[in-house]
């Protein structure tokens, strides 16, 4: 599940909403249990959504339909919050970390496939977390202590002697039936003969919210007498052929098999093909998945637009363009379908081939102008990398491929605070793969670099040993950059050595993104000892290769270098501190969370180079906010200089005006680090109002709708991450049952004419 807006009416569920409401006060973990289709997911949104103001930590979503594998469900719960997997911390580590003593509410939705996982994640929180909730949605239960299982209902439906409009319209099934069909067919009215034949098919379906959407789906072809004989022939086939499902989901599966009958055959074809998408996906991922005879070029799209049509797919708008997604148990459908047909390995293997070739693409153009537009791709099709990650290790012969995508876009991985995560895949398939497969010493590599990331340097040693015994002489600049890494976070000789070695052997390839973190180790090295020009000409050297390159990324790493050979080596205060402030500025713009909180804490540095303690102190305040909004902690590269000036500044200041200027900064946004704030516009509303229903937070976001920021621009402001702001906004249009940005907009506006009125005294 994630947090977004009802693209439909919502109908009935208002005695369950209060009921889970309440429950959430008294329980720690409450299940919502039943059969696939029963809308369970949908009502943990709402809910959730609803209890912001409850729950002041915020709503921790993971969606785990999508996942194969039970180590996923801490680092997707993770991910979700914006946390990195950092030294010495898991994901589990870093998750109890921020949560232990926030009160938050965490969703875990579709459990049932890695119920012994979620099960213990969920039992290892609340002993941890004190104010942690936990809502789960499965179709069975998870078995920890304390669990309060609420079982969900189908929709209430009406006696078969309901015959006028208005005795059949009372039941939930029967206003879901007609709000879709009205959807679907503008022009339909409950009326008539119709009557009958609805409150027939809303009790053979027995309320199954899903069956009942997908019956209403057909309103364009058949009328609602046709759409209730066909699902009486459908329930007849199935009762004699399939006695060992559950009636109600017999239902499910005649309705299900009846869209499946109702669609053409590309759209069958297609619809099996999309069921191995484990998130969303767009349309050229779904052309060359369903690369079948009948289904190329145009024939997908219209494919895919009869889908739409037929309620199989929804669509999605997102920043990144259109995409679709597919729900639960239709995704089952199509995928025991592929099974019997025995095509579901070569579908398999066409979106594994896909995500490869995404992954290659995205490497070749990673350095430079399209960095941030491949990492906003590459997230939103994170589950299915995952997904065709986990095909390639399962499937034999396969691994090969694995490899090559493991060792890849390594900054993709480490930029969502995942190197651990990465390392794991590079492990697994360098296991797999054998010491003969091409790349696999570059591979040892790239896992001996995310081992030095997680300060596991014993861990990073081994595996460069491993790397070395090949002999693969196109691993030797690989190899001679993570033993420069190494050596310089061990304050071990021969760093410089080996990081101007790889920068030599790369730049002869013209690999020229590979040389800037070796040129930025060569620089710190340098510095270290006392050469502070050679550090500065390495450093401008950089700027100079990224400016060409129009590379924000490596450029800001640049400037961070630049910032700290000046400020804590000895040399230009004034420069090194215009050097972190400009690599802030690119890390706000963007935003890199943890990349800022490195930037806020050189400039607190300067500030105690300097002298001036209390600023160094509110510095460090600010830096400390943004470390554990990504649940990172200064402890890779900069942990010299961070523990020397923080004690330097704790002791000339003590303890107690210490405390209270580190507080300062850390309510303080980084923001206002830059240059001169600018003024807010005459239109923007003071940032204090808080406009109820709302919480401070979604007043804050609202405002900043109402005067035209996207969500991305919203995340830049506030500093956030932008599926935060995006939460944020669904939380808000739930609360004021608005369907898009220019209704909050709207009233926004319509509160503050009223709070500015002459004579409110509310200005």
């Amino acid at each position: 599940m994630s947090a977004r807006r009802d693209l439909t009416s919502y109908v009935g569920r208002a005695e369950d909403e209060a009921r889970l409401r309440r429950l959430l006060g008294e329980a720690r973990l409450v299940t919502l249990t039943g059969p696939g289709g029963v809308g369970k997911t949908r009502l943990a949104g709402r809910v959730a959504s609803s209890m912001t103001r409850v729950f002041p930590g915020g709503v921790a979503v993971a969606g785990l339909a999508g996942l194969h594998e039970g180590s996923m469900v801490t680092r997707t719960l993770a991910d979700g919050l914006g946390l990195h997997d950092t030294p010495a911390r898991t994901a589990r580590d870093a998750l109890l970390a921020h949560l232990r003593d926030r009160r938050v509410l965490v969703v875990l939705d579709n459990c049932e496939h890695l119920a012994a996982d979620c099960a213990e994640l969920a039992a290892e929180l609340l002993r941890a977390c004190p104010d942690l909730v936990i809502l789960a949605t499965s179709r069975c239960s998870l078995g920890v202590a304390g669990e309060r299982v609420v079982p969900i209902a189908p929709l209430a439906v009406p006696p078969s002697s309901a015959r006028t409009v208005e005795d059949a319209i009372a039941y939930d099934a029967v206003r879901l039936f007609t709000d879709r069909a009205a959807e679907v067919l503008p022009s339909f009215r409950l009326a008539g003969e119709d009557v009958a034949a609805v409150v027939r098919l809303c009790r053979q379906l027995e309320g199954l919210p899903l069956a009942v959407e997908l019956a209403a789906a057909r309103i364009r072809a058949l009328s609602p007498g046709q759409i209730a004989d066909r699902m009486s022939d459908s329930l007849a086939l199935l009762t004699t052929g399939a006695r060992s499902l559950p009636e109600r989901h017999r239902s499910l599966r005649a309705t299900i098999d009846g869209s499946h009958a109702l669609c053409t055959g590309v759209e069958r074809a297609a619809w099996e093909c999309c069921s191995v998408f484990a998130g969303a996906f767009d349309l050229a991922a779904a052309e060359d998945v369903c690369a079948v005879p009948g289904l190329a070029g145009f024939a997908v799209l219209d494919a895919i637009d009869g889908l739409v049509d037929k309620s199989v797919l929804l669509r999605v708008d997102g920043a990144t363009g259109v995409r679709y997604r597919m729900l639960e148990a239709l995704r089952e459908f199509g995928q025991e379908r592929l099974v019997a047909t025995g095509a579901a390995g070569v579908v398999a293997r066409r979106h594994r081939d896909h995500h490869a070739r995404l992954l290659e693409q995205a490497d070749a153009e990673w350095f430079g102008p399209r960095r941030e537009d491949w990492f906003a791709r590459l997230s939103d099709r994170h589950a299915d990398v995952r997904a065709a990650l986990t095909w390639s290790l399962r499937e034999p012969g396969e691994a090969v491929v694995a490899l090559r995508m493991a060792s890849g876009v390594i900054e993709y991985w480490i930029a969502r605070g995942a190197a651990g995560e990465i390392r794991e895949w590079l492990d697994r398939a360098l296991a797999l793969a054998g010491e003969g497969t091409p790349g696999w010493a570059t591979a040892q590599a790239r896992a001996a670099l995310c081992a030095a990331l997680h300060s596991d340097l014993d861990g990073a040693r081994q595996r460069l040993a491993l790397a070395e015994t090949i002999g693969d002489d196109d691993a030797v600049p690989a190899i001679c950059h993570v033993r420069a890494f190494v050596a310089l976070l061990a304050v071990e000789p021969h760093a410089l050595e080996n990081a101007a070695e790889a920068v030599r052997i790369f730049g002869a390839r013209g690999a020229v993104r590979q040389q800037l973190h070796p040129m930025f180790i060569a620089a710190v090295a340098t510095a270290f000892r006392r050469d502070l020009a050679g550090a500065r000409r390495l450093l401008a050297e950089m700027v100079q290769l990224c400016e060409a390159a129009r590379d924000e990324w490596y450029r800001s790493m640049a400037l961070f270098g630049l910032g700290t050979v000046e400020i804590f080596f000895g040399g230009d205060l004034g420069t090194g501190e215009r050097a972190m402030r400009d690599a802030l500025r690119i890390d706000l713009r963007v935003p890199d969370v943890l990349s800022a909180a490195y930037r806020v804490d050189g400039l607190a540095w300067a500030s105690a180079k300097r002298g001036d303690w209390p600023a160094a102190a509110r510095l460090f305040g600010t830096a400390a906010t943004l470390w554990d909004r990504c649940g990172a902690e200064p402890d890779i590269a900069v942990s010299l200089a961070h523990r020397e000036l923080l004690a330097a500044t704790r002791g000339a200041l003590g303890d107690a005006r210490f405390e209270e200027a580190f507080a300062e900064g850390r309510r303080r946004n980084p923001h206002d680090l830059l240059a001169t704030p600018v003024p807010a516009r005459p239109e923007e509303p003071a940032a204090d109002a808080v406009l109820p229903p709302l919480t401070r937070r979604e007043s804050e976001i609202a405002r900043l709708v109402a005067i035209g920021l996207s969500n991305r621009e919203i995340a830049v402001r506030l500093v956030i991450a932008q599926r935060t702001a995006e939460t944020h906004l669904q939380h808000i249009l739930n609360k004021l049952d608005f369907a898009n940005r220019t209704q909050v907009a709207v009233w926004v506006n319509e509160r503050l004419v009223t709070r500015t009125a002459p004579g409110t005294g509310l200005r």
